[in-house]
């Protein structure tokens, strides 16, 4: 059989709010457990209430808990290594994009296909580097098998 709806809103009887407090207290403790029993993993909860208790109600422990809200505190720091890493990859995937766009429009050049008219002088400047790069990678490249076959 299912339960009424209840309305939620500030219970004035102080015994049935302390009795709530009480059984909605033990329900949630109750529920952080199974969470942690059928998912396996950390929690704990924190339940402190000025008017019923004077010392907090802690589960698990206050030492577990301790541990547990102090990795908590560390998730920024976390995230912001994440962060600085994906930023770093973000780099080295553009730069190499961009290189691959200068080899291309360099072998379209090559064949014809571009004209340089239509290239800004940042870009004109960065494929003129690109082939000076590759003109220097070819000349040591010759170099090292011209001194391999002389021997």
């Amino acid at each position: 059989m299912s339960r009424k709806k209840i309305k939620l809103a500030y219970i004035t009887n102080d015994s049935k709010r302390k009795t709530t407090y009480k059984k909605s207290t033990k329900g949630l403790v109750k529920k952080v457990h199974e969470l942690t029993t059928l998912c396996g993993i950390e929690t704990c909860a924190i339940i402190h209430s000025p008017d019923f208790d004077s010392q907090p109600e802690v589960w698990l422990s206050h030492a577990g808990a301790r541990r547990l809200l102090s990795e908590f505190k560390k998730l920024p720091r976390f995230l912001e290594q994440s962060i600085a890493k994906a930023t770093r990859q973000l780099r080295k995937l553009r730069k190499e994009n961009r290189q691959t766009a200068l080899k291309k429009v360099m072998f379209q050049s090559l064949s014809g296909k571009v004209i340089f008219q239509s290239l800004n002088a940042m870009d004109l400047n960065e494929v003129g580097l690109f082939v000076k790069q590759n003109l220097k990678d070819i000349n040591d490249r010759v170099r090292v098998l011209t001194k391999a076959s002389r021997f």
